[in-house]
Parts: C-alpha cells; sequence; structure tokens
C-alpha cells in the first residue's frame, strides 16, 4: 500500500525510476497472490494500534506522511491508513494534531471527537447496552 501510494505521487511526470518500481509492485502481487487476511470466529476483541509520523520525508514538498495501522486479535489486520500532511511544517512542533486521526491513538480525547474518529475508521460506536445485547446474541 505504501509503495502504491508514493509512486502514485509521480503520476504527473513519471521517469524510468517510476516504471521500474510500478513493475516491481505488479511483481510482488503476482507472486503473493495465494497470501490473504484470514479472520477466524473465535479471535479475541482486543485491538492493538500503532501509528507513526515522519517530519518532511517527502523529498519534493518537504511535507511529512502520517500513519496508523490496527490489528485485532493480536495479528490480524483489520485497518490502515496513510496521508501525506497538506501544509510543510517547519519543525515538528509546528505539525498540526487537532483534527488527525492518529490522534485517537496518541492522546486523551473529548468523548464526541473520539466517536467521531472512530466513525472515520469507519467503525461504530456501541453502547454497553448494545454491547451486551450483541453477547447475549451470538452466546
Amino acid at each position: 500500500m505504501h509503495a502504491t501510494c508514493y509512486c502514485a505521487r509521480y503520476q504527473t511526470q513519471p521517469t524510468e525510476k517510476h516504471l521500474t518500481a510500478v513493475k516491481r509492485i505488479f511483481r510482488y502481487l503476482k507472486d503473493t497472490i495465494h497470501m490473504g487476511l484470514w479472520y477466524p470466529k473465535d479471535t479475541d476483541f482486543e485491538l492493538t494500534a500503532f501509528s507513526d509520523l515522519d517530519h518532511a520525508g517527502c523529498l519534493d514538498s518537504r511535507k511529512s506522511t502520517y500513519g496508523g495501522i490496527q490489528f485485532l486479535g493480536g495479528d490480524k489486520l483489520v485497518s490502515w491508513s496513510s496521508k501525506k500532511q497538506d501544509c510543510t511544517s517547519m519543525s515538528s512542533a509546528e505539525v498540526e494534531t487537532e483534527y488527525q486521526l492518529v490522534d485517537l491513538f496518541t492522546k486523551a480525547l473529548p468523548v464526541e471527537r473520539f466517536k467521531y474518529l472512530v466513525r472515520q475508521l469507519g467503525m461504530k460506536c456501541l453502547t454497553p447496552a448494545e454491547l451486551k445485547a450483541l453477547a447475549n446474541k451470538s452466546a
């Protein structure tokens, strides 16, 4: 995913180097066609998340890229994201953090902001009553 997004940055003026990188991505996809994600129904509901951010990692625009990845049950990938920031910062202290999705994993957030970010991940915020009803339904 990261390699594909990185190559997509140069769609308007690709070079031979970019074509070589895209061919390498296609070879990887062809050679890993047999691989997939497996989610057994007895998977634990243990959510593990990681996030990272570089500082001015894009050599062309000097913009930073941030991303996150979430696993369920320890090793089952459920979500990932990567985004180049919209603005250029001169230091890591200037990076805009108020509305970033990675805040979900790095800051204590107000309840409404937390619920908004969870919905942005494509997940639902269930009330304790809804969780109990789901638990009783599956038992």
